[in-house]
């Protein structure tokens, strides 16, 4: 697999719930992670007290970070909207030469910088809420 560019992974999101997407932002950082909580089964009798985890029984999520720039006004209200709702929107991840991760997500954090001499900058972190897909591309 040949090196990818950073700035090609895209962040989407479904503004009205008919599956259309648009990319909201120009984001200059970003992050997805996907994780299961362990559940630990470790007891008395588990050899030489080594941790015992139980295969198939933890929770997974995704979460999903970046900074940068909003894209226009449209998608700065769209996402600003979703966030005051704490309403659930399909959003898109796209992984240049990895695939699309597709699902509901929960804006959990929204943060607005700015200086005197540069751009209104924002960081959003994304929370998974429920099954996600996976499509290779």
């Amino acid at each position: 697999m040949a090196v990818q560019r950073g700035k090609d992974l895209l962040l989407k999101l479904d503004t009205t719930g008919t599956g259309n997407f648009v990319t909201v932002a120009g984001l200059r950082s970003r992050r997805l992670t996907f994780s299961e909580e362990a559940v630990d089964v470790t007891s008395a009798e588990s050899a030489d007290r080594w941790r015992e985890l139980l295969a198939g029984a933890g929770v997974r999520r995704a979460h999903v970070s970046g900074s940068g720039v909003f894209r226009d006004a449209t998608s700065d209200a769209a996402v600003r909207a979703t966030f005051f709702a704490g309403t659930l929107r399909n959003w898109r991840v796209v992984v240049p030469d990895f695939g699309v991760v597709e699902g509901a997500f929960l804006v959990a954090g929204l943060d607005f910088t700015g200086a005197h001499d540069g751009e209104l900058t924002f960081e959003i972190t994304l929370e998974s809420a429920g099954q996600l897909t996976f499509t290779e591309i």
